[in-house]
């Protein structure tokens, strides 16, 4: 099982990313998936999160308006478009899959930063 998160990087206040997890060795299309985020010093948080059909989402009250999640089960990818960044939102994210099991990635680095 892999999960493999890009995308992350050095961004200003105000503008945007969109970060990309791809996923393999498990059927991508029976798991629910989610993004979530750890800042320094803090606990791992739910950002957002997408059902395995892609037809249902929620998001943490932080990022509502701003963050979109998708999936693409015909390629076995799912995506977080970010905009209007806030340097709050500076975190280390991570994708998970979940249905029996939890499988999580190593992580993008997202920096917001004037």
């Amino acid at each position: 099982v892999q999960l493999v998160e890009s995308g992350g990087g050095l961004v200003q206040p105000g503008g945007s990313l969109r970060l990309s997890c791809a996923a393999s060795g498990f059927t991508f299309n029976n798991y629910v998936m989610s993004w979530y985020r750890q800042a320094p010093g803090k606990e791992r948080e739910l950002v957002a999160a997408i059902g395995s059909d892609g037809g249902s989402t929620n998001y943490a009250d932080s990022v509502k308006g701003r963050f979109a999640i998708s999936r693409d089960n015909a390629k076995n990818m799912v995506y977080l478009q970010m905009n209007v960044l806030k340097p709050e939102d500076t975190a280390v994210y991570y994708c998970r899959a979940q249905r029996w099991r939890v499988y999580w990635g190593q992580g993008t680095q997202v920096t917001v930063s004037s």
